[in-house]
């Protein structure tokens, strides 16, 4: 019998670690995001049940001032209602603890993109990358990274890469916090 992996919550609780067991595997509509999200929630608040569609309704009203009613919530998780507002999503995506950009349905429903040369779509990915590095110029340590990735003779892979590693949202947690607590030193520039 496979047990699954378990999400620390704190000393005294613990929650079964479904999404890196199981729903990462899989593409998902909006809607099955958000059910499994109030579950996720209901659990991590203690409840030991999902929260309801009201209880997610008032809480995003209580704990981030915003206004999503009930029904409109049962509208996205049926699917009757595909898109949600860039407001409802940040709010969502706040009250959950999750990127906004996880708010979508998975690109399993997309359509088949344009097949262009490898060539081609790297070259285009390098020049956004650096026309990205040129617009945050003023944080010199990701204008910097921007570039790194676009030098790298894999910058569709490094970004690849990243992108699985930022889903696994506990071991992203451990590497930023320990990026910030050992940050990189600066390095001087010589006169001369």
């Amino acid at each position: 019998m496979v047990k699954a992996p378990v999400l620390f919550l704190s000393s005294e609780r613990t929650l079964p670690n479904i999404a890196l067991g199981n729903i990462l595997l899989i593409a998902m509509k909006l809607g099955e995001k958000l059910t499994h999200l109030r579950m996720l929630e209901g659990h991590a608040r203690g409840l030991g049940r999902e929260m309801t569609q009201a209880e997610v309704a008032r809480a995003v009203r209580e704990e981030h001032e915003g206004q999503i009613s009930q029904s409109y919530l049962s509208q996205l998780e049926s699917g009757s209602r595909r898109h949600m507002t860039s407001n409802t999503r940040l709010l969502l995506a706040r009250l959950f603890k999750v990127h906004p950009g996880h708010l979508v349905d998975d690109l399993e429903d997309m359509p088949a993109p344009r097949v262009r040369p490898r060539r081609e779509l790297d070259d285009k990915l390098d020049l956004w990358l650096i026309e990205g590095s040129e617009d945050f110029a003023d944080d010199r340590q990701l204008s910097a990274a921007l570039l790194d990735i676009a030098k790298h003779p894999h910058s569709r892979e490094c970004l690849m890469l990243l992108g699985s590693i930022v889903q696994n949202r506990e071991f992203i947690d451990r590497l930023i916090e320990a990026f910030v607590a050992h940050p990189q030193p600066s390095r001087k520039k010589r006169r001369g």
